[in-house]
């Protein structure tokens, strides 16, 4: 291990390991606006637009297990018989997608969540019914993908998950371009055949790149413990409570911005503010992948490296919130008024924090991935929570004025929680366990 410890890694090889996981997860916002822009070619874009993006946030929840099996296969596989424990799982991850997703097309279980949990028009009930009866095989193929991402993050081959994203983006735009020009677009079953049909092209090309690293890795690793799909289950379960307690946070604010003084003024304000602040961080989210495949090789230079990166999105957030840039890219690019700019750009602000917490919090996760100690998640999300909520209500009934950056502050004061609880116990781990989990372990 101590050999492990003293092999340097230069800085260059970790920019190169990083940038096509930030470039990758920047692009994905791409996509939505080529959907989109699609659909607002409709002869009804505001009617087409709803019967898509409802559906899609059901499909942002049934997909969060699917995504998980990035982070478990990158951390958990290193031989061809952990990937069979992996993909065992992985089926039956994608099982319970697919039943979950027939439950919602083909039982009135669909119609009752459209009616009265999303609160939509009746006559909107089945087109978005349709909508999600292709947006549910969006899960599976994105499930693929990253099974097969997590082994090519493993063997340093992150330039594919680029690769993969461009080629998805250049299959998207182009058949937008048929819809379009073909005068197809009048459901909202267009928005999801593109994100599918994407989907479809992204997760090809990881299959086809993980299927041949799968042939170069050895069928037993020396001294690597994973070998059943229960080993499997006991990393991802923790990451599947978790994610499931972080559902809870996104429809809280959304309920709770519905409260103050100029709720529409508030939903837009902080759906413009949040949307910059994750395009800005998506490029950010991938440090806990460098401390998964490269701290116990080289912790000096991880650390390093993450702090060089940590405080880049505070820096771009303050460039738009504080000089002319903001308000010039917001009134011209994303054509805003300038009394929701103003709005949006005090959320922007607030967001800062978030910027400032995020980087550390995933540093902070993936040593605990590493650790194989992912209990700790459920935890920390369950302080983001109660956090979260417990900022809403005082907000509310102290400052209603604030309007957007109610959900901002919550949201950011939620995050600093999570952080501050994953940072105790994992000092508390490290300060009681000197003896390296298995994962520390492994012969590179």
């Amino acid at each position: 291990m101590n050999n492990i410890q003293e092999q340097k890694v230069p800085f260059r090889q970790l920019l190169a390991f990083f940038i096509p996981l930030g470039v990758s997860a920047s692009l994905v916002t791409i996509s939505h606006v080529i959907i989109n822009s699609t659909l607002a070619r409709s002869a009804q874009p505001e009617v087409i637009i709803a019967s898509y993006a409802l559906p899609l946030s059901i499909l942002g929840l049934t997909e969060r297990p699917a995504v998980l099996m990035r982070q478990t296969c990158s951390a958990l596989v290193r031989d061809r018989i952990s990937f069979r424990a992996m993909s065992v799982i992985s089926w039956y991850i994608l099982a319970c997608i697919m039943l979950l997703g027939a439950l919602i097309c083909y039982t009135p279980i669909g119609k009752w969540v459209f009616l009265h949990f999303f609160g939509a028009e009746p006559a909107m009930i089945q087109p978005m019914i349709e909508v999600y009866q292709i947006l549910m095989f969006v899960s599976i193929f994105s499930g693929l993908r990253c099974l097969y991402h997590g082994i090519i993050i493993f063997n340093m081959r992150t330039k594919w998950l680029t690769i993969g994203m461009v080629i998805r983006l250049v299959a998207m735009y182009l058949l937008s371009l048929y819809f379009i020009h073909t005068n197809q677009v009048n459901s909202g079953r267009v928005g999801a055949i593109l994100f599918l049909v994407g989907m479809m092209v992204e997760a090809s090309v990881s299959i086809w790149e993980g299927r041949s690293l799968l042939r170069q890795i050895p069928e037993k690793k020396p001294d690597h413990p994973i070998e059943k799909p229960k080993q499997i289950f006991q990393f991802y379960r923790p990451l599947l409570y978790s994610s499931v307690i972080a559902v809870i946070v996104g429809p809280s604010v959304n309920a709770f911005l519905g409260k103050t003084m100029d709720f529409q003024l508030a939903v837009a304000s902080f759906a413009i503010a949040s949307s910059l602040t994750n395009l800005v961080q998506s490029f950010f989210s991938y440090i806990h992948q460098i401390v998964l495949n490269f701290y116990r090789k080289d912790p000096k230079s991880v650390m390093k490296f993450t702090f060089t990166l940590a405080f880049i999105p505070s820096i771009l957030i303050a460039l738009l919130s504080y000089t002319p840039m903001g308000p010039w890219f917001m009134q011209n690019v994303m054509g805003v008024n300038e009394r929701l700019m103003h709005a949006s750009l005090d959320t922007l602000r607030v967001f800062m924090i978030t910027t400032l917490v995020f980087p550390w919090l995933d540093f902070a996760n993936g040593m605990i991935m590493l650790r194989g100690e992912t209990k700790v998640m459920i935890w920390s999300q369950a302080a983001n929570v109660s956090v979260t909520l417990i900022s809403l209500v005082l907000t509310i009934v102290l400052t209603p004025g604030w309007n957007g950056m109610v959900g901002a502050l919550a949201q950011s004061l939620g995050l600093a929680a999570e952080a501050a609880v994953v940072w105790f116990v994992l000092r508390q781990v490290l300060r009681s366990n000197d003896k390296p989990p298995f994962q520390m372990t492994l012969k590179t």
